[in-house]
């Protein structure tokens, strides 16, 4: 066998490789390469750029990628709000999308079991409204004090630097209201086959406003025109150690053929009475929205057909909020919408500085003037030379104030979001509720990849989870004991 390898390796010794002339002649450098390194203006140039070309990565949802298309409007919204979008049916609006993994880093799988990012940023004529959702339609909490606790709970540990499931699940159980939220991801519905297959929810309930001042409620929902898919715990497990990029070179692949993925938009609508009826819960992101109560109405289109042409610059740089709406759109009532318009804002003053908004990818379809100026670039024409004061006798830029139309019937009034009393979400008849419809293979799928993560923890973390999952449903209590081979009265 020795004798066999040194043959080989003789062989390919003498083997000559013909490389042509373009690979002929000496090897030979910009510069003499004796000269002191620091002395080479080139070097120089090119290793100081290269060790700034990154900027920060996002806290969460740093994994993600990123496409741009157009949402057409198929069903008039006239009747529930003024947003020109939203009005018209046949009218397009240049959108971007950018899709994310929750937790993991930039350099993550996209098949970690986690929650999936699906936020939307339509560049309509009075301005940019950014959708900003998920995979799933409830969220994790509605206090927006969990914030730190939950991501903090499911990322590395600040020791070790590693994943740890013993903190993750003590997160969790710590705050029962996320039960909701993580039943459904560790079921079957838990991990999309790809973008192309995920829907999408923003979560919170908007408040809407038409042309004469009357308020409406609305949750959106993006369903993929090529069906809902998921994979199965072992397939996710196999494509993330082979293409750990799949969904990323999925989407991106799909539109240079152009195979270009689409969603149906639709919506939920509620009005002043039915919020008066069922009262602030219809606001709990922890909570999805009954469609037998608010049928879902189908309102548009949302195709992807163009890849960006430059991922940093079109995708990493892509900044979302939700707190940047439009006319006709006022937000949200919930105290989590107020805290994520906040905290969306500050984290891209981090990432990108104060002047993100006219980053290009940022910026309008049309001029918006404002009083913002200075700082670090990009600051694009910098208002020119417009006063920077308001208010101003030089022609400064006004206010936007709304048209009032002569044929509307009820007096004008001033316009904001409604004032609501939250109280500590509850979920748990939700939680039945999906369980119960569960097939018995379904809840076994559901308490087989709770068991194989809570294998990995301390007997008292496992004690915890059984404890609050058994709170939820006693079947699911019982099925993760077998699990542990142990019964529940080991657990209470």
């Amino acid at each position: 066998m020795f004798a066999l390898l040194l043959l080989m390796a003789a062989s390919a010794a003498a083997t000559e490789y013909d490389l042509g002339p373009e690979f002929g002649g000496d090897l030979c450098y910009a510069q003499p390469f004796e000269e002191p390194i620091t002395n080479n203006a080139e070097f120089v140039n090119d290793i100081t750029a290269m060790v700034r070309e990154k900027i920060p990565e996002r806290v969460v949802h740093a994994k993600g990628t990123g496409a741009f298309g157009y949402f057409e409007l198929t069903h008039d919204m006239s009747r529930y709000c003024r947003a020109d979008f939203l009005r018209g049916v046949g009218k397009r609006t240049p959108v971007a999308v950018r899709f994310s993994t929750g937790a993991g880093e930039r350099g993550s799988s996209d098949f970690i079991r986690d929650t999936r990012g699906f936020a939307v940023k339509f560049y309509t004529k009075e301005g940019n409204c950014d959708m900003v959702g998920f995979h799933t339609e409830m969220y994790f909490y509605s206090d927006p004090h969990r914030f730190t606790t939950v991501v903090h709970g499911v990322k590395k540990k600040p020791d070790s630097g590693m994943y740890d499931y013993d903190t993750y699940f003590d997160a969790i159980t710590e705050l029962p209201e996320t039960c909701n939220f993580f039943v459904n991801l560790y079921s079957s519905h838990g991990i999309p086959l790809n973008y192309r297959h995920m829907p999408g929810f923003p979560i919170h309930t908007y408040q809407l406003v038409n042309s004469c001042g009357e308020y409406y409620f609305s949750r959106f929902h993006y369903m993929p025109d090529l069906g809902v898919k998921t994979l199965k715990t072992m397939d996710a497990l196999t494509l993330s150690s082979t293409d750990p990029d799949y969904s990323v070179r999925d989407l991106y692949e799909a539109i240079q053929r152009g195979d270009y993925p689409s969603w149906t938009v639709y919506a939920q609508i509620l009005t002043m009475k039915d919020v008066k009826k069922h009262g602030a819960k219809v606001f709990d992101v922890t909570r999805s929205l009954s469609i037998d109560d608010f049928p879902l109405l189908k309102i548009g289109k949302l195709v992807l057909n163009k890849n960006a042409k430059h991922f940093d610059k079109e995708i990493d740089q892509l900044a979302m909020n939700p707190g940047n709406v439009v006319n006709g759109i006022l937000g949200a009532p919930d105290k989590l919408f107020e805290s994520r318009s906040f905290l969306y804002r500050d984290a891209q003053y981090h990432r990108l500085g104060k002047n993100h908004n006219k980053i290009p990818v940022n910026c309008p379809l049309h001029k918006i003037l404002t009083y913002n100026r200075d700082g670090m670039y990009p600051v694009g024409d910098n208002e020119g030379s417009a006063p920077n004061y308001y208010p101003n006798t030089f022609g400064g830029p006004q206010p936007f104030t709304p048209a009032w139309p002569s044929n509307c019937t009820r007096k004008y009034r001033k316009e904001g979001l409604i004032q609501i009393t939250e109280s500590p979400a509850y979920n748990s008849d939700q939680i039945v509720e999906f369980y119960n419809q569960l097939t018995d293979e379904g809840r076994q799928i559901l308490c087989d990849n709770l068991v194989m993560v809570l294998k990995t923890t301390s007997p008292r973390i496992q004690k915890k989870s059984v404890y609050l999952f058994g709170k939820v449903h006693e079947d699911l209590a019982r099925r993760l004991a077998k699990g542990f081979n142990s019964t529940v009265s080991n657990y209470e």
